[in-house]
């Protein structure tokens, strides 16, 4: 039996994965848990989100086969690698009670949904929900055989159904924790991230920043890597408020499966891609600190590194027309533009810088300058000569071909980090 739920926190406060740790708390002496607790992240453009744009999935069944530690709430959670499916129409009246106490129902985009599967709907509207947009109707066509329950405008049955759907062709985990309070020291973040070598985005070393605490609570942390056992090693040295409950969580964060290769003719407003371009105009800055360039592959858009994204601007700045390279991002729309996660320089072009202008045949005294593109003439001999003529030495170019990305601070949930991927360029 599978139980989806989405949508039950605010734009200021709450957290989703606090309700699905509120469901097992209240259902665990009855059923078991197969497998961890999915938190899965959905389309980071969607305007009408409230923050992460995650929902939860959590299987119950009878467990057998491998038992692990995956969280703490009063006691020890366990999981089991295995389990016998069961479907409880009890566990509607659960549910319904935990989630009608604990969302955020005054918010306005906060619009709660929770579905109980005996199968999990198919995996082609998870693959729509986390790159598009997905109607509530496609969302409760998958509902044949479920029960479930849509509080207000009903927006939250889709990431329900879609966290379920989710198949995990590539995942990570987050370890989260929960309090009352929420300190943490600095210095023991920096120590986690430096020993537990499977973890990621704990710290943001340029802008000194600590990366794996949210704006509020019930959360105190939340750890992310792909060791999940790794993740208990993490919690036991960063140095926090005092840990009410833990939970790790399977996660589709960190996988780019937001990500599609698009044609730049092809892209639409609030998708998330990959585009490969030659840039058509050097980067600018705009008011704001914002860096834009756009680049061309038979048509033409603005690509867009925002001020939030900090040093990553710099790399941007170096682009020159004629550089061939691959953008990651999400598209924003009016103008369609498509905002930077991160960026592969392919192919990068000479740039020449003039040294000297052409000397006359006649006279040997340097020519002038006739204006931009018109050539030069002896201010004696009145000889003239094209742009050619005068001597130029390659630039040496500050990047090279390679990958470069945002800093975690910039980073979205589901935007794969390079630690992740092979190659890897720092940033300048």
């Amino acid at each position: 039996m599978w139980v989806g739920l989405d949508d039950t926190d605010s734009l200021a406060k709450g957290c989703t994965t606090y309700v699905a740790t509120e469901i097992i708390k209240e259902t665990i002496k009855k059923y078991d848990i197969i497998g961890y607790p999915r938190l899965v992240r959905l389309n980071p453009n969607i305007p009408w989100k409230t923050r992460g744009n995650g929902a939860i999935a959590i299987h119950f069944g009878k467990g057998y086969g491998k038992k692990r530690e995956i969280g703490y709430i009063g006691k020890k959670i366990f999981s089991y690698e295995k389990g016998r499916d069961i479907f409880d129409k009890s566990f509607f009246k659960v549910v319904k009670k935990i989630i009608e106490k604990n969302a955020y129902m005054n918010d306005k985009k906060t619009n709660p949904a929770f579905v109980i599967c005996k199968n999990k709907p198919t995996y082609k509207i998870y693959k729509k929900a986390v790159r598009s947009i997905v109607s509530i109707d496609e969302a409760l066509n998958e509902l044949k055989k479920c029960i479930y329950k849509t509080y207000k405008n009903g927006r939250g049955i889709i990431g329900s159904v879609a966290a379920i759907s989710w198949k995990p062709y590539d995942r990570t985990y987050e370890l989260i924790s929960y309090g009352n309070e929420k300190y943490i020291d600095e210095e023991s973040v920096i120590k986690m991230d430096k020993e537990c070598k499977t973890t990621f985005d704990n710290y943001d070393y340029e802008n000194k920043h600590i990366q794996i605490t949210p704006r509020s609570l019930p959360v105190i942390y939340g750890i992310r890597g792909e060791d999940a056992d790794e993740l208990k090693k993490a919690m036991k040295i960063v140095k926090s408020s005092p840990v009410k409950r833990w939970m790790i969580f399977e996660t589709n964060q960190a996988t780019d499966e937001h990500l599609q290769k698009k044609k730049i003719e092809d892209i639409k407003p609030y998708e998330s891609v990959i585009v490969k371009g030659v840039v058509n105009k050097k980067p600018n800055a705009i008011r704001g600190g914002h860096i834009i360039f756009s680049i061309y592959d038979g048509s033409i858009i603005d690509c867009a590194a925002y001020e939030p994204t900090k040093g990553f601007r710099k790399i941007i700045k170096e682009l020159e027309k004629g550089d061939v390279v691959v953008v990651y991002g999400g598209v924003r729309t009016e103008p369609l533009t498509i905002n930077i996660e991160k960026i592969k320089v392919m192919k990068l072009v000479k740039v020449y810088k003039k040294v000297e202008n052409p000397i006359c045949p006649k006279c040997g005294k340097h020519m002038k300058s006739m204006g931009k593109g018109k050539g030069y003439r002896c201010p004696e001999c009145g000889i003239k000569a094209d742009e050619k003529k005068a001597r130029y030495e390659v630039i040496k170019r500050k990047i090279k071909p390679g990958y470069y990305e945002v800093p975690c601070v910039a980073r979205r949930h589901l935007s794969k980090p390079l630690k992740r991927m092979k190659g890897y360029i720092e940033i300048i």
